[in-house]
């Protein structure tokens, strides 16, 4: 039930997903619209804006209704933390889609009588990549540290903390040449193609927006955002897992788009390199290369260039300290234009 003695208007955020010409996937979060101005520089707005993205008033066990361009409708039910996911067969979605294969639609309270208010009118835009038939290979990458500067290997993290609270999204340094290099991916060898980019992180889905925006003014090719569930305190969630929520991801895509193979991206910080090494053993014909992006970290890069050395008989696996090497390999290996 909604709590009609909060004041807040209410809102849905769409995360941008994926799907398939006969398979939506669409994802988002029923919110209490908390005000979130990303543009505001001040560190008491900057701790403002943290603290409203974390202690977040969601939207439960509420019904809602997602409207394609054809005017079909797809209805759903948000959860206990709000979120809501529409994993459905369709058919002919392509012939909705743009020409990089962005899938447009709406989602809208089914309830228009709610007590609360509803902001944007009632209508929340949302999109799917439907990847192209014509797409050479698809690239999965982490963001943090391999993309965004972000410490995840400080001693106990405390520039993750720092640089997520404390510094805003416009002041975030992407890594020199990461934009550049993804935009080459992104239009493969050709240079005319649109291969679908995919961003997985470990971050918890209420820093989407924030990440979004990152990409976005960093001039990042745009693509599908795919955080994790951010665990309740107290809670096993995450103990219970057998694989991290990355790793599932990564799978998911991968079962999605079976005649597609991949490109992934990582860091030498955290688990990347034996996420990546598993799924490339899983699938050994699919993974094309994969690139990490050297950490300032000796002994786990120690670590890495050892599991590399293991594997890259099998497949073209690079430790990269800059975008340049990762460039000049992928052009040496017909992944880009020369």
């Amino acid at each position: 039930m909604i709590n009609i003695f909060k004041k807040d208007p209410l809102q849905i955020i769409t995360f941008q997903s994926y799907g398939t010409d006969t398979h939506l996937y669409a994802r988002g979060r029923a919110l209490e619209d908390e005000q979130i101005d990303l543009n505001k520089n001040s560190w008491w707005h900057l701790l403002i804006n943290s603290w409203k993205r974390f202690e977040t008033d969601e939207i439960k066990h509420t019904e809602l209704n997602l409207k394609l361009e054809d005017n079909s409708i797809y209805k759903v039910k948000t959860n206990h933390r709000g979120y809501f996911t529409i994993d459905e067969p369709s058919g002919n979605l392509k012939s909705l889609c743009n020409e990089e294969g962005w899938l447009s639609y709406e989602m809208a309270y089914d309830n228009v009588n709610i007590v609360h208010k509803i902001t944007s009118e009632n209508r929340f835009p949302g999109q799917v990549l439907i990847p192209k038939d014509d797409s050479e290979f698809g690239v999965i990458s982490d963001i943090d540290d391999t993309i965004l500067h972000t410490g995840v290997v400080s001693f106990l993290k405390w520039r993750v903390f720092f640089n997520t609270f404390f510094i805003n999204t416009q002041n975030r340094t992407p890594l020199k040449g990461a934009a550049e290099f993804y935009h080459l991916l992104h239009h493969g060898k050709s240079g005319e193609n649109a291969n679908p980019i995919f961003y997985v992180s470990h971050s918890p889905w209420n820093l989407y927006r924030y990440l979004e925006f990152f990409l976005r003014h960093n001039n990042f090719p745009k693509g599908p955002i795919l955080l994790r569930d951010f665990p309740k305190p107290f809670s096993h969630q995450e103990l219970q897992r057998e694989k991290p929520q990355k790793q599932h991801e990564i799978l998911n895509i991968l079962k999605m788009y079976p005649q597609l193979d991949f490109i992934l991206i990582g860091d030498s910080g955290e688990k990347d390199a034996d996420i990546y090494l598993e799924i490339a053993h899983l699938y050994p014909k699919r993974i094309k290369a994969i690139y990490l992006r050297s950490v300032n970290h000796q002994k786990k890069i120690e670590r890495i260039k050892t599991l590399i050395g293991k594997h890259e008989e099998q497949l073209p696996i690079l430790l990269v300290e800059n975008s340049k090497q990762a460039i000049d390999h992928a052009k040496a290996h017909g992944f880009i234009a020369s």
